[in-house]
């Protein structure tokens, strides 16, 4: 079985990661995969959200530790950011398409920093996340060091990292970490209107949107002024733009094409 299941309906691409004998846990080949997986995501214009989410009872556990204690295996750490995690995380923020990390079990480690840098992250209540890096000795990578304080605060994110707390799905739902916890009766049922509901918007302007989110990290006020005067511009020149406008002097329901 691949690593990595793609499964595409009604506009809306379904990523699931597949090592669920290993909680899903990262080794080279799926983390290429994914990778590969994300591209075709990306130029597919019929796609127009992405859910990633995992098979069993695991989101996703982090680094197969097997494969870096194997000296066979091991392609070192050097690769495995710069090759595996980190091209990771470049593609989840810069396709301009909604992406859900559908939280179905633990996310430990660079499981739980890929989930938090998607753009809408949802769990079952059964869920957990873990920054279990400094138990091991390691420090957090996958842009956990990036997202998690913003979305958290400092202190928090401080906390969670040097002691390695297990969150609960609620908890982190409280903290802001994610947007919604899902029974598990109705978790996956939830994720796929979620799903379809992005994908039915007019993704062109979200795509623009999630850019201006991006270049918010860096930007001072008046470069994310002008940068938001360009993409307003942008937006209104869309067919979705139109189509809204339309859509709304008609008093009916807008189709929105991403475009």
């Amino acid at each position: 079985m691949p690593s990595i299941e793609l499964y595409v309906e009604n506009g809306v691409a379904r990523i699931t990661l597949n090592r669920p004998e290993s909680f899903n846990s990262f080794n080279r080949e799926m983390a290429l995969l994914l990778q590969k997986t994300l591209d075709e995501c990306n130029t597919n214009a019929e796609i127009r959200s992405i859910v990633i989410t995992g098979k069993g009872k695991a989101f996703c556990a982090g680094q197969d530790l097997k494969e870096v204690t194997s000296p066979e295996l091991n392609p070192g750490f050097r690769k495995i950011l710069e090759e595996h995690y980190n091209p990771i995380i470049e593609r989840i923020r810069s396709i301009e398409k909604p992406i859900i990390a559908a939280v179905n079990g633990v996310a430990a480690g660079a499981g739980a920093n890929i989930a938090l840098a998607c753009d809408v992250v949802v769990a079952v209540e059964t869920a957990s996340f873990i920054q279990a890096f400094s138990k091991i000795g390691l420090i957090p990578d996958s842009a956990g060091t990036f997202f998690l304080p913003r979305l958290i605060g400092f202190q928090k994110a401080s906390a969670l990292m040097l002691l390695g707390d297990k969150v609960s799905a609620k908890d982190a739902e409280q903290l802001g970490m994610l947007y919604k916890v899902f029974a598990v009766d109705t978790f996956n049922e939830e994720v796929s209107k979620l799903a379809l509901k992005l994908a039915q918007m007019p993704t062109k302007a979200l795509g623009l949107t999630k850019r201006l989110l991006n270049q918010s990290m860096v930007n001072n006020l008046q470069e994310q002024l002008n940068l938001e005067s360009d993409l307003q511009i942008e937006s209104a020149e869309s067919e979705d733009y139109a189509e809204g406008v339309n859509a709304f002097i008609e008093k009916r329901k807008p189709v929105f094409k991403g475009k």
